[in-house]
C-alpha cells in the first residue's frame, strides 16, 4: 500500500470540502468553505492531503497558534482538523498526515504540537494517543442566552 502526502492546492478544493463535511456533517456548507482561500494563502496555516494507492484518503489542517492548552512554548503547532475516510482508517494514513503537520510545525520553529477533540469522540482520542499525543486537560464550555 502506497501512502503519499502533499500540500493541499486550490485544485483540491472539492475533495477538501468533502473531507471537512466528513468531520462536521451538521455544519452549513457556507461555514465549511468560508475560510478555505484564506487558509491556502496563509503562511500560518498548512493543509496536507493523503492519498492511498492514488485515491484521496484524508487530510490534516494545521495552524501556528501563540498558545496551546498544556504547552510550555510559543508559537505552537496546532491540529485544527484531522480526517481519514473510514475505508482508509488503519492504513497508516493518519500517522503520515500527523507526521507531515509536525514536520511543518518544526520547520516553523515550533517545539510542541497540540490538538483538541470532543469529549465523546473516542476514535479521535484513540488516534491522538496512538500517534504520541497525551491528554492535558478537559474543558466544559457554557453559554447563557440574554
Amino acid at each position: 500500500m502506497e501512502i503519499v502526502v502533499r500540500r493541499m492546492t486550490a485544485e483540491d478544493r472539492d475533495e477538501w470540502f468533502n473531507m471537512r463535511k466528513g468531520i462536521w456533517p451538521e455544519a452549513p456548507d457556507g461555514y465549511l468553505s468560508f475560510d478555505m482561500d484564506d487558509i491556502l494563502a496563509s503562511q500560518r496555516d498548512a493543509v496536507f492531503m493523503a492519498f492511498v494507492n492514488g485515491a484521496p484518503a484524508g487530510l490534516i489542517e494545521a495552524r501556528l497558534r501563540e498558545y496551546g492548552e498544556g504547552c510550555e512554548t510559543s508559537p505552537v503547532g496546532y491540529i485544527e482538523a484531522w480526517f481519514v475516510y473510514p475505508r482508509f482508517r488503519r492504513s497508516g494514513a493518519a500517522g503520515v498526515l500527523a507526521g507531515a503537520a509536525e514536520d511543518w510545525a518544526r520547520e516553523k520553529g515550533c517545539a510542541e504540537m497540540a490538538s483538541d477533540t470532543w469529549l465523546d469522540n473516542e476514535a479521535s482520542i484513540r488516534a491522538h494517543v496512538k500517534h504520541g499525543y497525551f491528554e492535558v486537560e478537559r474543558l466544559v464550555h457554557f453559554v447563557k442566552r440574554l
